[in-house]
């Protein structure tokens, strides 16, 4: 449970200072409003309102008696992110008339802001709280925050004690709460069960791979499949990466953390849906039991594929498991990876890259996406590349041999384990802040979980 909001108490016997969030355009009239005092203060100290700026007003006593925070009302979700960590401790409230979106918005804000990872280095939390808004809807949330908290901790984690099996345990923890079933399939059971490429790519570690399976919700739901890249550590394999590619690849299973962080977000909703997760969790290193280049792997799907790069083995991992989801026939498949420096490349480290065959999936995500303040951004599953993942030897490789349109490549790579029916979209995405920006710190990121959200709350919610 978030321990960053507050009840409303009496105000007798709990001081509360206000925050008095304002936009530059409308400083002026909210000036006309304020005490000569007030207004001589926020002259005399420069107050204009810009995002962010904070002006401190003490009370007659000499203590702080209100706040007044630069917001723009269309940044409602991170004009007061970073309050958590500039403020004095103490109990806020916020004073503003606010609808129940823009006070759902604020209250997030402040959650995500009051974020820390302490696994290693322990914080002592400052006591500083804002009571709950009144309109805010509290579920929403809390179990916005919560997913994004999980989906944080997990990527931030170092692979030294987030391998497989403690994925795994993550995994059989969430389903638990949340009164799920979760199955594991380990080591050479992959084999006897047919996800060849799972085994083939983990097999070179000391943890061995395996295949996470969550199953929550009624049975005669529409369903809605979730998967995740789980690559815990990549090496690169035997075409091993340099140091500097190498430095971050501890995040390389933050596809697995958003499909478990919106996994806790429908489940904690009770959202009507036949939920299905799956997660296919390797460490990608190096050994004499690692796969090869030029190796050619048998699929679940019954498809061969050469190995022209093994540091291309987030795809291998992510076919096996689409061709198990594509199996149900689900009302809806996502897949989540850390996919490709490309789309990094073509959209920087904050907007992930959603590849789909269906416009009107993909209108739909973009418009819950911009709804929610949420950022995604499509490019093309071009068919015309194709040819360029062709094999002399098998049904096709994992890399083509151009140097361009690397996302692309391997979005079609993965649309040959999706069947052409299936309302299926990928998202290939950083899973990191590369800088700290109000309640984005620097290190692990949840992005697109709260367009998705609304989009599979709008389409089977009812």
């Amino acid at each position: 449970m978030l321990d960053c909001f507050a009840p409303r108490p009496s105000p007798e016997t709990v001081p509360i200072v206000p925050i008095v969030p304002v936009g530059a355009a409308d400083l002026k009239k909210r000036l006309d409003a304020e005490a000569t005092r007030t207004v001589a203060w926020l002259e005399s100290t420069g107050f204009k309102a810009n995002p962010g700026q904070l002006a401190l007003l003490p009370g007659a006593t000499g203590r702080l008696a209100r706040v007044f925070v630069g917001a723009e009302p269309e940044d409602a979700l991170w004009s007061l992110a970073d309050l958590p960590s500039r403020l004095p401790a103490g109990r806020y409230s916020l004073d503003a008339k606010l609808d129940r979106r823009q006070a759902t918005r604020a209250a997030l804000g402040w959650a995500l802001g009051s974020y820390a990872f302490t696994r290693y280095r322990k914080r002592e939390r400052k006591a500083i709280d804002l009571v709950w808004p009144r309109e805010a809807d509290r579920d929403l949330v809390l179990h916005t925050a919560e997913a994004v908290y999980l989906v944080r901790d997990l990527v931030n984690t170092p692979a030294g004690d987030l391998g497989p099996a403690e994925l795994a345990a993550a995994a059989k923890a969430l389903a638990r709460k949340h009164r799920a079933t979760c199955s594991v399939i380990v080591g050479d059971a992959l084999v006897k069960q047919n996800y060849p490429m799972i085994h083939a790519v983990g097999k070179g570690s000391a943890q061995a791979p395996r295949l996470i399976d969550i199953a929550w919700g009624p049975a005669k739901g529409p369903r809605v499949t979730l998967v995740g890249k789980g690559v815990c550590f990549d090496s690169g394999g035997l075409d091993l990466k340099p140091s500097s590619g190498m430095k971050l690849m501890k995040k390389d299973m933050g596809g697995a953390a958003h499909a478990l962080g919106l996994a806790a977000m429908i489940m904690a909703a009770r959202l009507p849906v036949r939920l299905r997760v799956l997660i296919p969790a390797v460490e990608n290193m190096v050994s004499g039991n690692s796969f090869r280049p030029l190796d050619v792997l048998r699929t679940r799907k019954g498809l061969t594929v050469e190995i022209g790069n093994t540091d291309a083995e987030g795809r291998l991992i992510l076919a096996d498991a689409l061709a198990e989801a594509d199996r149900d026939k689900p009302d809806l498949l996502i897949d989540f990876a850390t996919l490709t420096g490309a789309a990094r490349v073509a959209l920087g480290p904050d907007l992930p890259a959603m590849f789909t065959d269906q416009d009107d999936l993909a209108a739909d995500l973009q418009r819950h996406a911009a709804a929610e303040a949420d950022p995604i951004w499509r490019l093309p599953l071009w068919r015309p590349y194709r040819p360029g993942l062709d094999s002399k030897v098998a049904d096709l490789n994992n890399i083509a041999d151009s140097s361009f349109a690397g996302a692309i490549y391997a979005a079609l790579f993965l649309k040959e384990f999706v069947s052409d029916g299936t309302p299926w979209a990928h998202f290939d995405l950083y899973a990191w802040n590369a800088r700290s920006r109000p309640g984005r710190p620097e290190g692990g990121e949840a992005m697109a979980l709260r367009g998705l959200f609304a989009l599979i709350k709008e389409r089977f919610g009812k």
